[in-house]
């Protein structure tokens, strides 16, 4: 089993370092498997919050390991691992939103068929995800998965998503109250 050298400090693992990049730029397998394993679903969340489409985030999903393992070697050390990876990712969906020449925005009973809430096995978590599709427009979407999700700090989502850290914040901030007051009616309506 692969894994990353303890952190000095702590003595933890490290989950992604500037090193794992290092090591598939030179054709370590095991090191990109890692990688894969331990930030593929945070990735297709974030996909998925875009394209509103489960077999296009898989696609998109698909390109954007292809991009990291073809450009490994570009990776700036000064980049925090998931920024840079998400960049990759929202950067190969935007592209296939544009060839697609609209964005789409379903209704929670076509996200239901096409995303495919039922394999959610938490009832809490689906409901939170049915809302979010339901209520969140595709940018609010978006910053809620990769603070909620991914646990990115909403400075590298504004530097991600290329808005001002204030805009991000307040759309993070009206998301959050959208999402209470869905599913505070889901619950009253249930």
């Amino acid at each position: 089993m692969y894994s990353l050298p303890a952190n000095e400090d702590t003595g933890e693992e490290q989950i992604l370092t500037e090193e794992i990049f290092l090591k598939i730029s030179n054709g370590d397998n095991e090191a990109f498997a890692y990688l894969y394993t331990n930030t593929y679903q945070a990735v297709y969340g974030f996909l998925l919050s875009i394209l509103n489409n489960r077999e296009e985030a898989e696609d998109i999903l698909q390109e954007t390991y292809i991009k990291i393992r073809e450009n490994a070697s570009s990776y700036k050390h000064r980049e925090k691992p998931m920024a840079w990876i998400f960049t990759i990712a929202r950067n190969l969906a935007y592209m296939k939103l544009r060839k697609r020449k609209r964005f789409s925005f379903l209704s929670i009973e076509d996200a239901e068929n096409v995303i495919g809430f039922s394999e959610v096995k938490n009832a809490e978590e689906r409901m939170i995800l049915e809302a979010a599709f339901r209520v969140l427009n595709v940018e609010e979407r978006q910053i809620v998965i990769l603070h909620a999700v991914s646990g990115l700090k909403h400075k590298e989502i504004s530097q991600i998503v290329k808005r001002p850290l204030s805009t991000v914040l307040s759309k993070y901030n009206r998301a959050i109250k959208k999402l209470e007051k869905a599913v505070g009616e889901d619950e009253i309506y249930d």
